[in-house]
């Protein structure tokens, strides 16, 4: 073969590799426009509950069932699948497919289990959404997010189905990169709302 034969092939690879990396990055910066529009949104909501909270007589009402039994253990889930999903992308940037099915499995496993959670904790609250203000922004905000949760769900399934078919590897990982800041969005919000509907209300009792 040539030298002039190695160098078209040696470009035509380096082009191939560039419009990759190009396409990666693309989608990196769109991940990120879609985090930063979705978290205006839960920011609104949170001022919208802190300021009628300034105002409020009773936040939250009495009859409100606000306590930490599932909260807690909720968060410790959802933090814990963020940390598995860690562990599986750090496995495929070195080239592990096996690690990354493991990690991925895991945490669709435990954000499926945290959505579980929540809606046993719906139907155990006493406040209705249409009963008061704070019922009205518990029940949306925590809706919200699980709205998001189900999302992030579905993007980690098709995540594990390019993952099974061979669609990653240690230099093409861009989708597993994109779900995965997601995911952690999901878990970071969770915590703010975690602090602002929960936590705060119990320890002021």
């Amino acid at each position: 073969m040539t030298t002039a034969r190695l160098q078209t092939i040696g470009g035509a690879d380096a082009g191939a590799r560039g419009s990759e990396d190009a396409v990666h990055a693309s989608g990196r910066w769109a991940m990120r426009l879609v985090i930063a529009t979705e978290a205006c949104f839960f920011g609104y909501l949170l001022f919208s509950y802190w300021y009628l909270a300034a105002f409020a007589t009773t936040w939250p009402p009495h009859d409100a069932q606000v306590s930490l039994h599932l909260a807690l253990p909720n968060t410790g889930i959802l933090l814990a699948s963020s940390a598995l999903l860690i562990w599986g992308e750090s496995g495929i940037k070195r080239g592990r497919i096996g690690q990354l099915r493991a990690g991925l499995a895991l945490t669709t496993a435990l954000g499926a289990l945290f959505v579980a959670v929540q809606f046993v904790e719906w139907s155990r609250q006493t406040v209705t959404p249409s009963g008061s203000l704070w019922g009205s922004l518990f029940f949306t905000i925590t809706g919200f997010h699980v709205a998001h949760v189900c999302v992030g769900l579905l993007m980690l399934v098709v995540v594990q189905v390019g993952a099974w078919r061979g669609a990653f590897t240690a230099r093409r990982h861009g989708y597993v990169s994109n779900a995965a800041l997601y995911w952690h969005f999901v878990d970071v919000v969770w915590l703010a709302v975690f602090t602002s509907l929960y936590l705060v209300p119990v320890l002021n009792r």
